[in-house]
């Protein structure tokens, strides 16, 4: 666990120094109207615990174990890692402007674990998006969503109207790539969430499924 850290951290400021991302564009699109205000990511909005099978890849290693998030308040997630044998990793309650780390597993008490969890769940766990401008593609109604030197790309498919693909770029550089699968609005049956700029990537599976 220490030599993964001690990569994390080597990987990392190589990157801060040497990496460039390239600019985000969405092509072979149209501008249309905006007839929405705001858009919403609705799939973790419910009072049940959403549990999901997890595999972190960080560079060439990974964690794998059971994720568990549960809605405390309108604003509030709490998120829960454990072992697959059911041991406590690390359990947290994050906002937009909150974070409160409740438990860490020793080894994972590192600052710049703890920063790529809270950044990540703090962009996941988002829910309204105020709209800038709207695009469509054949397959997709898409929506982009401004916030000082942050831009969201919301992709909602035109056949169900499920929110199947969202976009975090910073200063118009793509940063993360999330893409949903699911059914219903209120439920993902699996995420796949990968960083552009960092060798990471979190993959989730359901296990139990909100009613």
């Amino acid at each position: 666990m220490r030599r993964f850290l001690l990569q994390i951290s080597v990987y990392s400021l190589i990157l801060l120094f040497c990496f460039s991302c390239t600019t985000y564009r969405i092509n072979n699109v149209n501008t249309i109207p905006n007839t929405e205000k705001t858009v919403e990511n609705l799939y973790f909005s419910s009072r049940e615990d959403y549990v999901y099978k997890c595999r972190m890849d960080i560079y060439k290693n990974h964690v794998s174990g059971i994720l568990i998030i549960k809605k405390l308040t309108e604003q509030t997630h709490r998120v829960v890692l454990t072992s697959d044998f059911g041991n406590k990793l690390i359990d947290f309650e994050i906002s937009g402007d909150n974070f409160k780390l409740n438990y860490v597993l020793p080894d994972l008490d590192k600052k710049i674990v703890i920063n790529f969890l809270k950044n990540d769940f703090q962009e996941l766990l988002r829910r309204q998006y105020p709209v800038t401008e709207t695009f469509e593609n054949e397959n997709s109604k898409i929506y982009l969503s401004k916030t000082d030197r942050k831009a969201y790309y919301l992709f909602f498919s035109k056949e169900n109207g499920l929110l199947q693909q969202m976009v975090y770029t910073k200063n118009n550089r793509e940063k993360i790539d999330f893409t949903f699968d699911a059914k219903k609005h209120i439920f993902a049956d699996s995420l796949h969430l990968q960083h552009k700029d960092f060798k990471i990537t979190i993959k989730l599976n359901q296990i139990t499924e909100t009613e």
